[in-house]
């Protein structure tokens, strides 16, 4: 009898999570779909209060986010913000992999400080190394220099990369690795050809972790760079103006800039379930 009973209690119990996982996804998406509506109004339609969502839908934001009423082009920064976040992302995936296999699959004497040292660089507040790394870039002569970017996002995400992939690294049975070994296969054998093959969607995570943080960070791109090394969220920020805030301008540049970030997290969705959910089961 109590089976019974157990049955349709755990389906309404199903159904509930569910149907609350559904709002929460409604909520959050609920924003970019304002905003993507508001980049297809025109200037007086989106800055009316309440917002009219019967309102004609016009290109002119598109348009002059792109420089067609003369204004300065987008491509140039988003060209920088690519290169900033691919650059790194695979210089931090080249120096992550040896360092998690390091302190995971072969872990060194005192590993778990050796993680607490990486994950401490990461809670110095970024305002506080801000002068330091303005001065060292001027004396260097890397201001508005995009590789500067790329050094300094390497820099950043190394830590967490390292942290995560060695999460996903310790899954790895050793045995393969061991085989592999007898087998002749040197380390950088071993790292290509069995390690990377098997931590594949934990490395697709990482790196995708990586390049949102590249991609989204502003405060080193604003203070660093100007106009050779100007990002896409520096772009952005100018268009924030004196003469006011024009809503379906900036909607459409910030669905624009959200494209590529949007785009590698769907074309990496599956790898990314894959390599967040590795290490949760033990």
């Amino acid at each position: 009898m109590s089976a019974v009973a157990v049955g349709p209690r755990n389906r309404r119990k199903g159904m509930g999570l569910g149907l609350v996982a559904w709002l929460l996804g409604i909520v959050f998406f609920l924003p970019i779909a304002w905003m993507a509506l508001t980049s297809f109004h025109s200037e007086q339609d989106a800055a009316t209060n309440p917002p009219s969502f019967a309102a004609s839908l016009t290109l002119d934001g598109y348009r002059e986010f792109f420089g067609a009423g003369g204004g300065a082009s987008p491509w140039p920064a988003l060209i920088n913000s690519t290169v900033a976040s691919v650059a790194s992302t695979l210089f931090v995936l080249v120096l992550a992999l040896p360092a998690a296999y390091a302190l995971s699959i072969r872990p060194v004497k005192k590993w778990t400080d050796v993680l607490f040292f990486f994950l401490s660089t990461k809670m110095l507040p970024v305002v506080a190394g801000l002068l330091p790394l303005y001065l060292f870039a001027k004396n260097a002569g890397m201001l508005d220099n995009i590789w500067l970017l790329v050094i300094l996002y390497t820099s950043m995400n190394l830590p967490i990369a390292v942290w995560m992939m060695h999460s996903f690294l310790a899954e790895i049975p050793v045995a393969i690795i061991e085989a592999a070994r007898v087998d002749g296969a040197k380390l950088p054998t071993v790292l290509t050809r069995v390690v990377a093959p098997i931590a594949l969607p934990g490395i697709a995570a990482t790196a995708l972790i990586c390049f949102i943080f590249s991609w989204n960070e502003l405060l080193f791109a604003r203070v660093l760079t100007g106009v050779v090394a100007e990002t896409a969220p520096v772009f952005l920020t100018g268009f924030i103006t004196s003469q006011g805030l024009f809503l379906a301008k900036v909607s459409a540049a910030s669905l624009v800039i959200s494209l590529p970030v949007l785009a590698a997290g769907f074309a990496a969705q599956d790898k990314l379930v894959q390599g967040l959910s590795l290490g949760a089961v033990k």
